[in-house]
């Protein structure tokens, strides 16, 4: 049974990038509904690229539902010059990046092997703070790999003074407040290379998601993912989303279960020459 006001205790598994958490979830936790999960946007698709450590299947998760879609962007700093993505072919920008496994270097990296962009990566920087600190200062140009929600609420002044040009969004689909800036998927010239981006893209589209171990019953599922979508609509809930400058659009269940299955049916061999091509 479901209680109204059940009793939460908060559990942080750290290990391998989520992928303890989401070993144990898959292996060891109970197949009751009790245990609920969320992890890094990339775990769900570790598996695809052969991760070493990644012992699951992500399509057997009990998807519940996420608490919004993502999307990352590349920006530039005004003084740079440097305005539009196809500029990247012809002349040098040099990005802020913190290490291998962010976004900050994987993103400019597919660029880079995929598309011809000519982006120059300093990475060492410890955080979201210090890269942007080091574009003000002068020592980079820009960076890649922001979420666009937590920019907007961190660095509104750099958007009202138009200090920043934003050069490309990687989502599924555009974000309403960048209709004129291109998408990622729009540079794609064939199959392969819209399945590349397309594995990309769909880890923004999953951002925030909360899950259950496999095997759960069908009932208990369906109660959680109603609750689910229950809370994200809550008043008192948006409201504090607000106060935090998060932005909360969230999506069902059955969408991120449906979205996980179509990321497993791209071939491994091109799961893993997108991780490649992304230095993963």
């Amino acid at each position: 049974m479901l209680f109204r006001s059940p009793n939460v205790v908060v559990q942080n598994m750290p290990g391998g990038g989520s992928l303890r958490l989401a070993n144990f979830m898959y292996e060891a936790a109970p197949r009751d509904g009790t245990q609920i999960g969320t992890f890094a946007r990339a775990t769900p698709f570790a598996p695809l690229i052969g991760q070493q450590g990644a012992n699951f299947d992500g399509t057997k998760f009990g998807w519940l539902g996420s608490m919004t879609d993502e999307t990352s962007v590349c920006i530039a700093w005004r003084t740079s010059g440097f305005a539009r993505l196809e500029e990247a072919k012809t002349r040098e920008l040099v990005l802020s990046a913190t290490s291998p496994s962010d976004d900050a270097v994987q993103i400019p990296k597919l660029l880079n092997n995929l598309f011809g962009m000519r982006f120059r990566i300093v990475t060492g920087y410890p955080g979201n703070t210090e890269m942007l600190m080091a574009i003000e200062r002068g020592e980079t140009q820009g960076r890649c790999g922001m979420s666009w929600m937590s920019f907007k609420a961190s660095h509104k002044r750099w958007l009202d003074e138009d200090k920043v040009r934003v050069f490309v969004q990687v989502a599924m689909r555009k974000h309403s407040d960048l209709s004129n800036v291109p998408l990622l998927a729009e540079l794609t010239r064939n199959e392969e290379e819209r399945q590349i981006v397309e594995f990309y893209s769909a880890r923004q589209e999953i951002a925030r998601p909360f899950f259950t171990p496999p095997g759960a019953p069908a009932g208990r599922i369906a109660a959680l993912r109603e609750a689910f979508m229950k809370t994200m609509a809550d008043p008192a809930f948006l409201a504090e989303a607000e106060k935090g400058g998060l932005e909360i659009n969230a999506f069902t269940g059955e969408r991120v279960e449906a979205l996980v299955r179509d990321i497993y049916k791209i071939p491994r061999d091109i799961a893993k020459k997108a991780a490649e091509l992304a230095g993963e």
